[in-house]
């Protein structure tokens, strides 16, 4: 097994995989090192320590090489394809790609092959970055803990005996634990920012719309958002710039320019927040289980944001308590639709085929041995919740919450310009720890999931560490929809005084 230390800190600078993505760009588009060299230095990362963090599903060696190579020729004709061109990244293996599996971590989906490119597959691919491979999530992105993955859960770079978060524990553990300098992640319900707060990552949940859907397998179709993790704040600003657009073939997908990101994360940088009103969420103040070390970190880090220049006023936002009750109504709603498409007939694994059984009994076969117990409970709630005499009960009301909760964003955002919360009520917790309570699973989540039931935007941020557990807390920043750039602006200003 890895020496735990060896995987958060510990290394020399001279190691290509301790670099943040902005100064291998810079090195690479430089000509002092070159992206076969830094993409092979990853490779290797990945051989030497995912055995024991297990955020990879496939590793595409060759491809990422390849890919590498190309950007390399490219970038000596000088041709950069992007800022990032030649920087490798990790892609939850939740959007399509056409030369490696797309499993969802599914046993439904084992093998899978897509015949297309995600959107965000191809704008990554046009940028000039290769592709190390797709990492580890739950099944179907419906968790908080990876430990729904049908190929087993991944354990957090800072304590292997921990959750990395979910659903996409898997990009943020690849971050942090050097193997890739820049990932991709889905955003449901808190699934990029969770993880990225236990893992003392950046993880950013763009505005609804702003990142295409198309060829991201769908959860629920009006959480769901791809977004950008890193190391640093800058890191992430310049990968969300790479996916961020508008796409013809996503329905929801928004004609609005792409906030300057880049350039608000620069400016952040300086430190300097004068001027800037920040509103503390009462409602998320004080959640359920809030821990010792947690507290401890997010008043420090209001304090910190205090001396930076930030004004700091109380925020109310009352219809955030019905939240989580008005989420896990929607969400497995449009689970009980999304997943209906996996039914053995039209691609992934097929099970009862064998002459003995009608079409009904081959889709009941498939469905009963291909999903996991999760997704058969999300699947079981949402169909229930649209059933004939439920669905104006619980659906409907459920959407009217989600309606509220909107108009409390849009009111706080008169008065401030971002709002901050805790990301997470406690630090990562043990693997199997809260396997068997879904609730405490959901539960976990209580602050996060208000930004997708209003379709804003947010951030985590590394906070200061825990000291009753010296593991990683995170910071969250939310922004109106459309002010992405407020994020990276207070983010990138808050990073630079840690």
């Amino acid at each position: 097994m890895t020496d735990q230390t060896a995987l958060v800190g510990s290394r020399d600078d001279s190691d290509l995989t301790t670099w943040t993505a902005a100064a291998l760009a810079e090195k690479i588009h430089a000509g002092e090192v070159s992206s076969v060299d830094v993409t092979r230095a990853h490779l290797d990362r990945i051989a030497a320590v995912d055995s024991d963090v297990h955020a990879f599903l496939h590793v595409g060696g060759t491809e990422a090489l390849a890919a590498a190579e190309q950007a390399d020729k490219d970038i000596a004709a000088g041709n950069v394809a992007s800022p990032l061109a030649g920087v490798p990244l990790a892609l939850k293996d939740v959007f399509t790609t056409t030369d490696a599996p797309t499993t969802c971590a599914s046993k439904i989906l084992e093998g899978y092959m897509s015949p297309y490119d995600a959107t965000v597959t191809k704008k990554i691919r046009a940028a000039g970055i290769p592709i190390l491979g797709k990492t580890n999530m739950d099944e179907f992105a419906m968790g908080s803990s990876t430990e729904n993955s049908a190929y087993g859960p991944t354990h957090n770079p800072w304590d292997l005996t921990r959750t990395a978060g979910g659903s996409g524990g898997g990009s943020s553990a690849a971050l942090a634990a050097g193997m890739a300098p820049l990932a991709i992640g889905t955003d449901t319900g808190g699934s990029i920012r969770q993880p990225a707060a236990l893992t003392n990552t950046v993880g950013v949940k763009p505005t609804y719309g702003t990142v295409s859907r198309y060829g991201l397998v769908a959860c629920a179709s009006s959480l769901d958002q791809g977004g950008p993790t890193g190391r640093t704040v800058l890191d992430t600003a310049l990968l969300h710039e790479v996916i961020a657009g508008h796409d013809r073939f996503d329905a929801t997908s928004s004609q609005r320019p792409v906030a300057p990101v880049v350039a608000a994360a620069k400016e952040g940088a300086n430190g300097d927040l004068r001027g800037v009103k920040i509103g503390v969420v009462k409602q998320l103040e004080s959640v359920r289980g809030l821990q010792a070390g947690v507290e401890e970190s997010y008043k420090a880090s209001l304090e910190q944001l205090k001396s930076q220049g930030a004004e700091i006023v109380e925020v109310d936002c009352p219809s955030f308590d019905y939240a989580l009750n008005a989420y896990y109504l929607i969400l497995p709603c449009e689970v009980s639709s999304n997943l209906a498409r996996f039914d053995g007939m039209r691609y992934g694994q097929r099970r009862g085929d064998d002459g003995h059984h009608s079409a009904d009994e081959v889709m009941a076969i498939t469905r009963a041995e291909g999903f996991g117990p999760e997704v058969k409970r999300r699947i079981i709630l949402g169909t229930y919740a649209l059933s004939v005499g439920y669905y104006d009960a619980y659906y409907i009301k459920a959407q009217r919450v989600r309606n509220l909760i909107a108009q409390d964003f849009a009111k706080a955002f008169q008065d401030v310009d971002v709002l901050v919360s805790p990301v997470t009520p406690t630090t990562a917790f043990a693997l199997g720890e809260k396997a068997d309570d879904p609730l405490a699973m959901y539960l976990f989540d209580l602050c996060t999931l208000p930004l997708n039931l209003a379709g804003v935007c947010g951030m985590s941020v590394p906070g200061p560490l825990a000291t009753d557990t010296g593991l990683p807390v995170g910071l969250q920043i939310m922004g109106p929809a459309h002010g992405d750039d407020r994020l990276y602006k207070v983010g990138a200003a808050f990073e630079s005084g840690r």
